[in-house]
């Protein structure tokens, strides 16, 4: 039986189906991916063999692709949460792991582009871990 993932944005509009596995997973540190996550870097998952099927909302996707570059961002337009894209005229998948819903098996293969990553990414595991909101 083929691995089956479901996922959506922040709001429920969106809402999708991955079937088949993923080859890689890679947290990415460059600029771009800081910027469109307001984060240190992203975590996306790539398949050049799953397929992505829409439950629901792809009318309420947008897409942008920084110009002259291959950084592409797929969103919910009323939530602005990511949501998987495919490059490559659709021959890689991409997808946000924080979109997903359920479990992946796959772990990062690695942090990339570490030579432009953010200034006070280091030595994040040191500081304090709180299991909910601060007091």
């Amino acid at each position: 039986m083929a691995d089956k993932h479901q996922g959506g944005c922040l709001c429920g509009a969106v809402r999708y189906e991955i079937t088949g596995g993923f080859g890689a997973f890679f947290l990415c540190h460059c600029k771009y991916c800081q910027k469109d996550t307001g984060s240190a870097h992203a975590a996306n998952l790539f398949s050049t063999k799953a397929t992505l099927s829409w439950i629901d909302g792809q009318d309420h996707i947008q897409s942008y692709t920084v110009p002259e570059t291959r950084h592409q961002k797929a969103f919910c337009k009323t939530c602005g949460a990511a949501v998987p894209y495919t490059q490559m005229d659709g021959k890689l998948l991409v997808v946000p792991a924080g979109s997903l819903e359920t479990a992946v098996s796959i772990r990062p293969n690695a942090h990339i582009m570490m030579g432009s990553k953010a200034s006070w990414d280091h030595g994040l595991d040191e500081i304090d871990q709180l299991e909910g909101l601060p007091r």
